[in-house]
């Protein structure tokens, strides 16, 4: 399998537990104690770690640290905007568009040759 792909196919893995981590908790753990939720959204956010360090890795094999931190930011948006919408409920916004055409104007900066 391509370097590219593991890296993305890793990071989008870790992004999900990312993101339920640092926002599931607002839904599933609203009546908890803080604490609580940091304790549960720490051991979430091992499983992020047990996916992005070899994603991190494998990528930087053939991608530079700023490719590579890239590549997170826009896998980051894609997961975390179908996440805002479906699971949190939350309004669609058009910004959500903005950001994401920022984001490929910075993969084009990092990626071209």
């Amino acid at each position: 399998m391509p370097v590219a792909l593991q890296t993305v196919a890793l990071l989008v893995i870790s992004n999900v537990f990312m993101t339920f981590a640092w926002y599931g908790h607002l839904k599933s753990m609203n009546n908890k104690a803080w604490y609580v939720a940091a304790i549960v959204s720490w051991g979430v956010a091992l499983f992020e770690y047990l996916f992005q360090v070899p994603a991190n890795r494998i990528g930087h094999t053939t991608m530079s640290v700023g490719q590579l931190k890239i590549l997170q930011e826009v896998i980051t948006l894609s997961v975390f905007v179908p996440f805002a919408l479906f699971y949190m409920k939350e309004p669609i916004k058009l910004d959500y568009a903005w950001a994401g055409l920022c984001l490929c104007g910075a993969v084009y900066f990092v990626f071209r040759g």
